[in-house]
C-alpha cells in the first residue's frame, strides 16, 4: 500500500509532461505539413519544378520493341 503513495504520484507527474510535450509539439509546429515530406521523396531533386514526368507523358509514344528472349 505504501508503494500507491510513491507510484501515483510518479505517474501523474509522466502524464503532465506527456502531455505538455504534445502542447509543445503543437504549437511548435511539429504536425503542420504531415503530407509534404511523404511525397517530396517522389520527385527527383534535379528538377526543381518536379516536371520530369509531364514532359515524358507530353513526348508521342514510340512503338516498343519487344524483349529478346
Amino acid at each position: 500500500m505504501d508503494a500507491l503513495y510513491v507510484m501515483i504520484p510518479i505517474a501523474i507527474v509522466i502524464v503532465a509532461l506527456a502531455i505538455r510535450l504534445l502542447f509543445w509539439a503543437v504549437d511548435s509546429g511539429q504536425y503542420d505539413d504531415m503530407e509534404g515530406p511523404a511525397h517530396s521523396i517522389l520527385f527527383d531533386d534535379d528538377d526543381p519544378g518536379h516536371r520530369a514526368g509531364v514532359q515524358e507523358a507530353q513526348q508521342p509514344s514510340k512503338p516498343q520493341d519487344p524483349p529478346h528472349a
